[in-house]
Parts: C-alpha cells; structure tokens; sequence
C-alpha cells in the first residue's frame, strides 16, 4: 500500500489542514501515519527512513523568519540523508510563507489555502506534468479523464466588442477556473456570417460577440493560450451549419459540436428555415462534426422544456437526440441535462425526469458511442436578484451532481439581467468550486428514493409510449426516428408537442402542462391529470393507427 507521512514542523502546533489532508489521501489508497504537532527535523527524517513514503506534507504557519530558519534546515537534513527528491514533498503554509518556501526549492506543493480543490488531489494522485498539453489536454476525452473525478467547468462567453471579447478570453484562461469557454456569437453571425451582405449590423454585437471573418475565430483562440489552456467551443450557427463546423474545426480546434434535431428553424424562428428542411441540415452537420473527429451535442430536449412541453417529450427528444447522433457516426456524445426547467419543478421531479433520460440513454451506449454527462441550471429560473441568482447556481449545482457529470455548464448568476463579464464568469466559476468541493463525494443514493423511482419509470414508460407512436406514423419508412418527414408529421399531428407552440402555424400547441405536487404532469380541460395514452391514443385513432 501508498505510504504518507504528515506533520507540523518545528514548534508549529497547527495540525487541521495536514490531518485534514491526510483523511484524504486515504481515500485514493493511501496509509497515513500522522506524526503531530510541532516534529523536529530530526524526528521527520527518522519517520520517512522507516517508512519510506511516497508523499510528505510538512505543515508551518508561524512567522517568516522562523519559517525560513526551518524549511532551510529541513532541507539540509534532506540533503544530508541523500533523501532530496526521493519522494513528493507538499507544504500547508499561510500565504504569507510562500515566497519564503519556494525559494528553498525543495517542495513540490505549496497550498496555503487559495488553491483550487482538484489541485489538492492532484498531488494526491499524481506529479505534476512537465508541460501544458501534458497537464491540459486539447481533446475532450482526454480532458475529461485527465481532471476526473472532477468535472470539467463550462461557461458561456461573448461580449459585444471583438476586442473586448478576446480581452476577456485572456483573462478566464488566465484565471484557470474554466476548462470550456463556450463562444457565443452575435445573432448576425450565428444566421449570416456566410452571407454578410444579409446582415443588419443596426444589430452589431446583439446577443455575442461580432464575428465576421475567420481570424476573429483565430484572435480569440490565440487568446486562450495561456493560464489552463481551456478548450473552445462555439454555437453552431442557425443556418449554414455545416460551413460553421469545418470554420469551428479549423479556427478554434472545437471541442465538441452542438446542434438542434428540429430547431434553429420556423418551428422557434431563430432561421427561416422549414422544418423537415431544418432537421435535414442539422442532420447533415451532425455528420459532418462526426466526420471530423468532433464530439457532438445534440441540444434538443431543454427546447421542448423551455416551452413547458410534458415531461414524456423531454425524454423521448432526448433520446431521438443520441439516436441521431449516433447514427450520424458520433463517437463522443455530450447529453446535456438542464435543470429547473421549466422553472418551479420540484428536486424530487428534476431527478425523476433526468434519470429517466439518462437510463434511456444508456441503451444507445456501446464501444462505438461513449455517453458523457453535463449538466446545467435551467436560465429561466434564475433572479435577476444577482445575490438570489448566486444561491440558485449553487442549489442547482448540487442537485447535478447526483447525475455525476463529467461536464458542469456553469451558468453565470448574473445571465438573467446581462451578459457575463469575466470577472462575473470567474466568479460564477468559483461558486461552482465551492459546492464541488463540499459535495462531489459521499453523495447519498438518490435514485433509490421511492418517489424519485415511481416517477422515473413513468416518465419512462410515457417516453416509449412517444417513440413507439412515432414508429406507428412512420411505419411505411425504414428508420423512422431519423426521417426528417416522420418527425416533421410528429410535431405537426402533436405527438410531440408543448403548450408555448400554442398559435404556431407548424405545431398545434395544444398539450395543457401543470406543476401538480413539483411534478410537471399532462391536464385535461379540467386541469386533471390524464396518462400519456390518453393524450396520444386519440391523435393515433384520427390517423386511423392502432392505439397504443
């Protein structure tokens, strides 16, 4: 078994954070032998020659002068036993000692509080890497697995100015508390950047950054060079989603593509674009982010929550999202989970609802198509109270982290009354941390709770029941769940419906949704609960198909 040794130096009583740090390292698979308080040098090189540690942490939090006297003498007793880089040596000191212990030259880890919490474990669990692309990957997968059991940090970011923009880029890498920042472009870019001269720049920066030509792509990425390395991604676009994958590909490196099944069309009206032809060309960007080796998203499900569509449709998108994925040849799938949608839910009713997802999900998983988890707080439901919104981001967090993500959207606690600056980013960032670091580990069971299970598998079953009706429209086409015209024929007959597309001429709207006990639920006229069988069965009779 790993071997570490801990103790306070000197006459340094200070022993919190070294046996803090100790019970830690226990639970990646080391024996801790704790020394005490206040250990002469004598007595610390006697413990590592018997127990010959793979780690040491040395804790003092006393004065600079002494400080210097001691570490200075640890070092020559080290030298003298010929045990000088014979083992990772870590210090817990006040900020304060910082300077003073480094310039020793002797330790491996300096905490004195300010560091994150990964950056602990780390040197639990590892060395420190000799270069940034050895300790920050360039590629989803390897990043994911080279920070686990963390989860990646994913924010938005875009600001009206390019320069101001780029500028912000910097200084998030810099801070190194992001692992994704996530581009947002202008909704000039997002619908004309292949056709500037349609642009209406009255619009200039509305809603992002005012990307233009390739090399803004490039600026911000150069930008973020530094500090972590973060990886970039960007919104897909709402037309030309192909071009703006090979532009993604080839300026930012993208770490993953996110695209629509049915949206970005006339459907939301971010595009004109009609919905079968819609689907078609979201189809073909899947395929084409796939066949450039990009993991690929598939945002779909949150759109039908946003529009308070019954829980049943939430999955059932969900999983035709993956489906569509996988058959566009993805290898890596982002599934992303947006909680507290539609605002007012109930924990108990987001989990249900989630996990659902999740284990519908998981049928499509093989060796061909690896499933990566994110989650996220519903934007909806933040205040534009920026102290409310800062509970509401951690709240929300926590309640992710029951779907042990491997990527956490953090949304910016500011978003609901303006775009996020970087120190807010930063910031939101930090709230973030905080709850990892009180709440990644020992989380109870939760899927285990009986109302949580209950509902799960309804909300599971209706979803089969939404799948299972669209194959019945479909039956005449060979795949059904990835034909642009069936699932065109499902939103317009209102098997896949939600209540906000109520006066849309391409989907009926006519679905009734209510919060009943936290739990989102279908209602009749008389706002009484009714199955998902007796909402489909009389769309599926009027198409003359055999009821469910």
């Amino acid at each position: 078994m790993k071997t570490i040794l801990g103790a306070s130096l000197g006459n340094c009583v200070h022993v919190a954070g070294i046996y803090r740090f100790l019970s830690l390292a226990e639970q990646y698979g080391y024996q801790a032998h704790f020394l005490g308080p206040a250990i002469p040098t004598e007595k610390l090189i006697e413990a590592i020659k018997e127990k010959k540690p793979e780690r040491v942490i040395v804790g003092y939090r006393l004065s600079e002068e002494a400080a210097r006297n001691i570490f200075q003498e640890l070092k020559e007793a080290l030298q003298k036993n010929q045990l000088l880089g014979k083992f990772i040596l870590i210090l817990s000191c006040t900020p304060a000692l910082e300077n003073v212990a480094r310039q020793t030259g002797i330790f491996d880890y300096i905490f004195t509080g300010k560091e994150r919490f990964e950056e602990i474990v780390q040197s639990i669990t590892g060395h420190k890497e000799s270069s940034p692309e050895e300790k920050y990957p360039p590629t989803l997968p390897e990043r994911i697995k080279a920070k686990s059991p963390f989860p990646l940090l994913r924010h938005h970011f875009g600001l009206p100015s390019l320069s101001e923009t780029i500028e912000g880029v910097a200084r998030i890498s810099e801070s190194r508390v992001i692992d994704v920042i996530s581009l947002g472009p202008d909704q000039n870019a997002q619908e004309f950047f292949f056709q500037p001269h349609l642009m209406n720049e009255e619009k200039r920066g509305a809603g992002g950054v005012p990307l233009r030509h390739p090399e803004d792509l490039k600026k911000i990425y150069e930008a973020s060079r530094r500090g972590n390395f973060p990886l970039l991604r960007c919104y897909s676009g709402t037309n030309n989603l192909v071009e703006w994958a090979h532009l993604l590909k080839e300026t930012i490196n993208i770490a993953w593509g996110a695209v629509p099944l049915m949206w970005y069309s006339q459907l939301d009206g971010r595009s004109q674009r009609s919905l079968p032809v819609a689907i078609r060309e979201n189809q073909e960007a899947m395929r084409a982010y796939a066949s450039l080796g990009v993991p690929l998203e598939v945002n779909e499900s949150h759109q039908w929550s946003l529009r308070d569509a019954p829980d049943s449709v939430a999955a059932a998108t969900f999983y035709l999202a993956a489906y569509n994925a996988k058959k566009a040849g993805a290898r890596y799938y982002i599934a992303q989970y947006m909680l507290n949608t539609p605002p007012g839910i109930s924990p108990q009713a987001d989990l249900a609802k989630m996990l659902a997802k999740a284990e519908l999900v998981k049928e499509l998983e093989g060796e061909s198509f690896t499933v990566f988890t994110q989650t996220r707080g519903g934007l909806a439901h933040f205040s534009v109270d920026l102290n409310v919104a800062k509970g509401q981001l951690g709240a929300s967090t926590f309640l992710g982290l029951f779907l042990q993500p491997q990527i956490i959207h953090v949304v910016g606690f500011c978003e609901a009354d303006h775009l996020a600056h970087p120190e807010e980013v930063i910031e939101s960032a930090q709230i973030v941390e905080g709850v990892i670091k009180d709440a990644l580990f020992g989380l109870p069971q939760v899927q285990n709770d009986p109302v949580i299970l209950e509902n799960k598998e309804r909300i599971k079953r209706e979803a089969k029941l939404i799948l299972e009706a669209i194959k019945r429209i479909g039956k005449e086409e060979e795949d059904p769940w990835a034909s642009p015209q069936v699932l065109t024929q499902a939103v317009e007959e209102g098997i896949l419906d939600a209540p906000h597309l109520l006066g849309n001429p391409h989907a009926p709207g006519k679905v009734k949704t209510r919060i009943i006990d936290g739990f989102l639920r279908v209602v009749n006229e008389r706002g009484e609960i009714i199955t998902e069988e007796e909402r489909l069965n009389p769309l599926l009779q009027r198409l003359r198909l055999e009821s469910l």
